[in-house]
């Protein structure tokens, strides 16, 4: 159920058809509200009339869903949309329009509204759940970036920073064991993980965007907790952490959320905890944490380590990993989160929580550099609470004021390449001010 502004009571599904290679005309369906709960939908806000896949060379095009289910040797969806003849494709998704504009058309329309348009017929409903429409969009890179985090031990809220709206996700399976014990996330392709403890072993929980609802994943070759982890796209990696015993990890692995399979890669070069993970230029990134000294004491890495998917070699990065307070005997304190790290236009920045700075890390100099200013009500307990993420070309910061009787979260953003920060707030929610988990889902 999406919470947003007061709307008209009819569906609105706007789609565009193009006229020339110039100029775009919008065409307007109206239909009563058909979703099935009976709430009433949203329309579609403005948004830009960007004419960079439709102006694509020919030579240049993507697979087509037609073409992409023969690569699968799957059959195209049956079609009940009707309209004129699509140019030799053998189906039409919109009347009056071939399947390669048609296609055209649905990706550029807001991931919002795809509730909305699979009802309008089979086809779009085929194209929506089974997620070829998002496939396509990650082809073409329409990607929308949304935020999932939780600040109730089993309760997810979304909110998209593009029309500023807000989405309670279904509660997670109710699970004692999983709701008190330490948990990971991440968000790859459409699916939103969360790792935990249940009863006796590691569980993983799948939320898909594709049925709204919660499963059990795929578990994991080496189960864990406290790792690093990052995604691109339909894969992610997960590096480093503890076993169930407490057993500092060297070893990663890879998920496909397309097969929803996990592949063993190489190890590190140092096992880790406590540590973060982020894609930049390509390649994937551990960074920070603790590890063991000589005498398998706790020690702080300032190191990173860059794992190459091409050579599935890992490098050792020294003086990587942020700075951070540490006590006089130089023994980190068990409370202090993992580093805040996340990476825009691959460019690498961490959140400061203890000088509540945004810093960037100098990759020749390896150095990291204050640049300005969190959020002044970004509070946090030791860097737990606040969530520091990418969401495409921007930085959000989800947290609230850390005094008593406030209870609310804002989402704040930045766009590094505007100039120094300076924070938009996106939104504010009635809410318990601390953030447990934290993804951005890109799809």
């Amino acid at each position: 159920m999406l919470e947003g502004r007061p709307r008209d009571s009819c569906l609105v599904s706007r789609l565009f058809t193009m006229s020339s290679h110039s100029q775009t005309k919008w065409s307007f369906f109206y239909s009563p509200s058909l979703c099935s709960n009976g709430k009433r939908p949203l329309l579609i806000d403005d948004y830009d009339d960007d004419d960079d896949v439709i102006r694509r060379p020919s030579k240049y095009r993507k697979p087509t869903l037609h073409s992409s289910h023969r690569s699968r040797g799957e059959a195209p969806p049956d079609d009940t949309g009707g309209g004129c003849s699509d140019g030799g494709s053998g189906e039409s998704l919109i009347p009056g329009m071939n399947k390669d504009i048609s296609i055209t058309c649905l990706i550029r329309c807001s991931r919002a509204d795809y509730c909305s348009i699979a009802s309008l017929n089979r086809s779009f409903r085929s194209l929506v759940r089974t997620g070829e429409i998002y496939r396509l969009r990650r082809l073409h890179g329409m990607l929308e970036h949304w935020v999932y985090f939780s600040c109730n031990l089993l309760e997810w809220d979304a909110f998209d920073p593009r029309s500023e709206r807000w989405m309670r996700l279904p509660s997670m399976p109710q699970n004692e064991c999983f709701r008190y014990a330490d948990k990971e996330s991440l968000a790859v392709g459409t699916e939103l993980l969360v790792f935990g403890w249940e009863v006796s072993s590691y569980v993983i929980y799948r939320y898909s965007l594709l049925t709204n609802s919660w499963s059990t994943g795929t578990s994991m070759h080496m189960p864990r907790c406290l790792f690093g982890s990052a995604s691109r796209g339909e894969i992610a990696i997960v590096a480093g952490g503890c076993d169930s015993s407490g057993r500092l990890l060297d070893s990663a692995e890879m998920y496909n959320s397309e097969d929803e399979t996990w592949t063993p890669l190489p190890p590190m070069k140092k096992p880790r905890k406590m540590c973060s993970g982020v894609f930049m230029d390509g390649k994937f990134y551990i960074i920070g944490g603790l590890g063991l000294g000589d005498g398998n004491e706790p020690k702080v890495l300032t190191c990173g380590e860059e794992y190459d998917l091409e050579t599935k070699k890992w490098t050792e990065i020294p003086n990587m990993s942020p700075p951070r307070p540490l006590p006089d005997n130089g023994i980190p304190a068990a409370a202090e989160a993992p580093p805040l790290v996340a990476v825009v236009n691959n460019e690498l920045y961490t959140a400061d929580h203890a000088g509540m700075a945004v810093r960037r890390y100098d990759k020749k100099n390896r150095v990291w550099i204050t640049v300005g200013a969190l959020p002044k009500r970004a509070g946090s307990m030791n860097g737990w609470g606040m969530a520091f993420r990418a969401c495409g070309d921007r930085l959000i910061v989800i947290g609230g004021p850390r005094n008593s009787g406030e209870g609310f979260i804002e989402i704040n953003s930045w766009v590094p390449a505007n100039g120094p920060p300076e924070w938009h707030l996106l939104g504010r929610k009635q809410s318990v001010n601390f953030v447990y988990n934290c993804a951005v889902m890109s799809c």
